[in-house]
């Protein structure tokens, strides 16, 4: 019994982390450096699949350190969307977007 409620309390514990990190409006920043744009619109919308760091590749989201799209594709897969991945066109303004697309070009390795 004693197995079973650590077990559930530490699957509470992870989904309440999981949901504090997929709906922060911030991305923490060192304060001397500016904020990068996209990066806080990345942690809201896209890190429950493709992790803070752009490998996590959940429910096969691509490992986006590993991607070759251009900035243009980037975009168009961000707006239509791909496979499981939702559209963002009706959720993120054009700006949104694209400053979406050129954050994820900065998580390459």
């Amino acid at each position: 019994m004693k197995n079973i409620i650590t077990f559930l309390s530490l699957g509470l514990l992870g989904l309440v982390l999981t949901l504090n990190g997929c709906g922060g409006d911030s991305v923490k920043t060192n304060p001397a450096m500016p904020a990068i744009p996209g990066a806080s619109t990345f942690k809201k919308y896209c890190t429950a699949c493709h992790g803070a760091d752009g490998k996590m590749g959940l429910n096969g989201a691509k490992d986006l350190t590993a991607s070759a799209l251009t900035q243009e594709e980037r975009v168009q897969i961000i707006t239509n969307g791909r496979k499981l991945m939702a559209p963002y066109k009706s959720i993120l303004s054009a700006e949104e977007i694209n400053d979406v697309a050129t954050y994820v070009g900065t998580l390459k390795e």
